[in-house]
């Protein structure tokens, strides 16, 4: 017998961190509910995707999904679905040529922090001062360390773009999701990164000011737990595109994943589907 059961469009997890030494808190936003998933881990769960997506922006139903849930023409015209948000060195505001200006002020224009975080391995990445440490959880980091608080997206893109001359800036999804990965000093990591740039940050900071590149050497390092309780040695990925019902038992989640035995499936890719989920 079924002990929940719930219907309608997913949103990404929502993971909350109460405490340093407690696991990342999960939740599942599914149609007006928001289904606490920590406690179901060693129990079987069922998701079935059936069939209809709605954009996350407008509404419409759309048979495809774009850019985790939206319908095309939003696609095409919302400044959020822009390529420069993938790339942020390529903003075009100052062009004029900005698909939505009032929202790139609101949302590129405020202060970004540059960070080194350790998933799969040791990467660099960009996110908004506010989504700190939100970004973090939803990329199944076990360590992240501020490193540079940046004025504009456009310029922590810039300063994201040398350093990933000298180290990664994706995350190894399959090697996230077999293990945690080895520990790293990452205060070290980050004093060799930023002397091996520091010719390209100096450009930086004279292009566009002193106080619009400024380290933080004061941050510390987050130690992030997730709540698995065993790792997969094969992730396969679930497409429920082609395979509507995923089951199986939940044994862990990290980032935006479900660890099941069957398979594991990243919850953000399913964005606006309507899904029926339930556990028994």
């Amino acid at each position: 017998m079924s002990l929940l059961q719930f219907e309608g469009n997913v949103s990404k997890m929502i993971g909350r961190l109460d405490t340093a030494d407690a696991p990342v808190d999960y939740s599942l936003p599914i149609g007006e509910e928001r289904v606490p998933l920590n406690g179901l881990l060693g129990r079987t769960i069922r998701l079935e995707a059936l069939g209809p997506i709605h954009c996350v922006h407008c509404g419409r139903k759309t048979k495809k999904s774009f850019n985790q849930g939206y319908c095309y023409p939003c696609f095409t015209k919302l400044a959020q679905c822009d390529s420069c948000i993938m790339s942020p060195e390529k903003c075009h505001y100052d062009q004029g040529t900005c698909r939505e200006p009032a929202w790139g002020e609101q949302f590129c224009m405020t202060d970004h922090i540059v960070y080194l975080a350790n998933s799969s391995g040791l990467k660099v990445g960009i996110t908004r001062a506010s989504q700190v440490p939100t970004r973090w959880v939803d990329q199944g980091a076990s360590q992240a360390l501020p490193i540079l608080r940046v004025a504009t997206r456009q310029q922590s893109g810039l300063v994201e773009d040398l350093l990933r001359q000298q180290v990664a800036d994706k995350t190894n999804w399959r090697a996230l999701l077999k293990g945690d990965p080895e520990p790293l000093d990452l205060c070290a990591e980050r004093d060799r990164l930023l002397d091996n740039a520091e010719a390209g940050i100096a450009e930086l900071q004279a292009r566009f000011g002193l106080q619009a590149v400024q380290f933080l050497p004061q941050a510390e390092a987050l130690e992030i737990r997730y709540p698995v309780e065993q790792y997969v040695a094969k992730p396969q990925s679930a497409n429920l595109d082609k395979e509507p019902v995923l089951e199986g038992t939940l044994l862990g989640i990290k980032g935006q994943y479900l660890l099941l035995d069957t398979a594991v499936i990243n919850i953000r890719k399913y964005t606006a589907y309507q899904l029926a989920f339930s556990a028994s």
